[in-house]
């Protein structure tokens, strides 16, 4: 499968995000906008070419980029699914400057709420980012996608002791934040990076289980996140097989990205994943 590297700018003002529409040449397809979006060239850092990709296709200067995020997902094209990495930085620019779309773009426009901008069409990679980055679906997406298909799943794995006993825990959330499933399971004697693992591929099964097609894996583990969306190689032998059961399970999914979390912002699957823990070492406490 093909992979598409891209990096994407969000530019906040007291306007909004900054989006800008897409030249569609002699297409006669409806035009999609989308964040400031370019190619990294050969010899170029990421943020060197979103520096360098927003002052040739809109005339700012970025005075800050600082890394936001880095997306993967599935998307059409044509006939065949194509895989898509975007790195999301957060970018500052002069106050005094406006964009001048050139080239592959033609207009600007700020949104403060992308969620019902009925008069706008975001492309998939924009409306997948900001889904992401802002923690809301975009209203256009539900009429294009069916939600009862769309979750966010939190995972997590614990270990007491690494290696020692070790647990898994994940809550499965409804686009429209409805908690759908939950639970743990203990995995015996793993270290902690076997038990994220575990629980991200447990919360991949279950995903599947539901039917569910468009999925937001959400995890605290900053490894196994930059792992998956191919920012780190996989080098430990213990962790090669899940990994590799995990690439073949995401064939199922329509649309997946995994987005990685402070510990805090994922408490309802770390409690699950000690629950299950606890359910062993001491017998008294039911999952």
């Amino acid at each position: 499968m093909k992979q598409r590297i891209r990096v994407a700018g969000l530019i906040k003002t007291a306007n909004g995000i900054l989006i800008l529409k897409r030249n569609r040449g002699r297409s006669e397809a409806p035009a999609f906008w989308e964040l400031p979006t370019g190619k990294i060239k050969l010899g170029e850092q990421p943020e060197e070419s979103m520096a360098r990709s927003l002052a040739e296709y809109t005339g700012l200067t970025a005075t800050a980029v600082r890394l936001k995020d880095v997306i993967t997902f599935l998307a059409l094209e044509g006939a065949s699914r194509l895989s898509n990495l975007y790195i999301i930085y957060e970018i500052e620019v002069l106050d005094d400057q406006k964009p001048t779309p050139r080239d592959r773009y033609t207009a600007y426009k700020y949104i403060k709420d992308f969620t019902s901008s009925s008069s706008i069409r975001l492309n998939e990679a924009t409306s997948t980012t900001l889904e992401i980055v802002e923690g809301r679906t975009a209203s256009e997406r539900f009429s294009l996608r069916d939600t009862a298909s769309s979750a966010t799943i939190y995972v997590d794995g614990a270990s007491r002791g690494n290696p020692g006993p070790s647990g898994i825990g994940y809550v499965v959330t409804s686009a429209d934040g409805r908690t759908l499933e939950q639970g743990g399971e203990f995995i015996g004697f793993a270290t902690s990076r076997v038990a994220e693992y575990y629980a991200m591929r447990a919360g991949i099964e279950h995903a599947i289980r539901l039917g569910l097609k468009s999925v937001h894996f959400v995890s605290d583990s900053l490894m196994v996140v930059n792992q998956l969306n191919g920012v780190f190689a996989v080098k430990n032998q213990d962790i090669m097989p899940i990994y590799d059961a995990i690439q073949g399970l995401l064939n199922e999914f329509d649309s997946v990205s995994f987005t990685h979390v402070p510990r805090s912002e994922n408490a309802s699957a770390d409690a699950e994943a000690n629950r299950a823990i606890d359910s062993i070492l001491y017998k008294n406490t039911p999952i």
